[in-house]
């Protein structure tokens, strides 16, 4: 589902608080229809905390954030569902249901959250599992299938609703590089084809190179660059530097920096 609006994310100085820490402080961020915002950072920075004011499920503490034209930390719940109706979430270990087949695992959010007979739901996920390469894989179960197989079903999952937004946590986590890159190309063919806008969080720079439109990448709690992936490796911030590679740092700074980016564990 193509959007009409000009921005489906906007981030106003924002800030984030657990008890007496800030998290986030004067973060913005906006980002278009049929964009790929990557969100770097280390352990820590904020990323996740940022995800999460996003799609409401934390409440600013200053600033605002809009999910395609609601600012779901005021909205009333029928507004909220249908603008998170709108919304994908590829998760970072996949969360496929083991005790259901593919087939209804994708069906899921179908069956919840839509009237749609079954014979209609059926065709969407047939439809869906084809987009991603997994038809001939629609009987089986999630510990069935290889780490990549497992993505591409859980990305078919997040696609179930048509979304204006997809967002993806690490998605090429655990993955061989041929498997991440071909999932890296899967999501840019997505992002063409239904021209929704994703938001990626991602430490691997092979697919930051990939699928990257705009950068904004986060150091204990700020945006320390933001902008086109060139505009960023350009930044002369420590931070930026160690993740490019850029020449001229020490090994041993560059190794020190580097340590902090991964995977935040669910952690801010």
């Amino acid at each position: 589902m193509r959007s009409t609006f000009e921005y489906n994310i906007i981030v106003e100085d924002l800030i984030a608080r657990y008890g007496d820490k800030t998290v986030l402080d004067g973060v913005n961020m906006k980002v278009r229809p049929s964009e790929v915002r990557v969100i770097l950072g280390g352990s820590g920075c904020g990323k996740s905390t940022l995800l999460k004011h996003i799609i409401g499920l934390a409440t600013p503490a200053g600033g605002k954030v809009e999910l395609l034209g609601v600012d779901l930390a005021s909205a009333d719940e029928p507004d909220k569902d249908a603008v998170l109706g709108r919304v994908g979430m590829l998760f970072q270990g996949g969360a496929l249901l083991n005790a259901l087949t593919i087939h209804e695992n994708v069906a899921l959010p179908l069956r919840e959250k839509t009237g749609l007979p079954g014979d209609v739901i059926d065709e969407m996920v047939a439809m869906k599992l084809a987009l991603v390469g997994l038809s001939h894989a629609h009987d089986l179960t999630p510990p069935e299938l290889s780490g990549g197989m497992k993505k591409r079903a859980a990305l078919a999952r997040a696609m179930a609703m048509d979304p204006a937004v997809l967002f993806a946590d690490e998605p090429s986590a655990g993955l061989d590089p041929i498997t991440a890159a071909a999932l890296d190309e899967l999501l840019i063919s997505l992002k063409t084809q239904f021209g929704m806008s994703l938001v990626v969080v991602t430490h691997e720079l092979a697919s930051v190179e990939t699928i990257a439109d705009r950068v904004t990448m986060l150091d204990k709690g700020h945006v320390i660059a933001e902008g086109t992936l060139e505009e960023v490796k350009a930044t002369p911030h420590p931070m930026v530097r160690a993740f490019f590679g850029r020449e001229g740092e020490g090994e041993e700074e560059q190794r020190s920096v580097l340590q902090a980016f991964g995977s935040d564990g669910g952690r801010a």
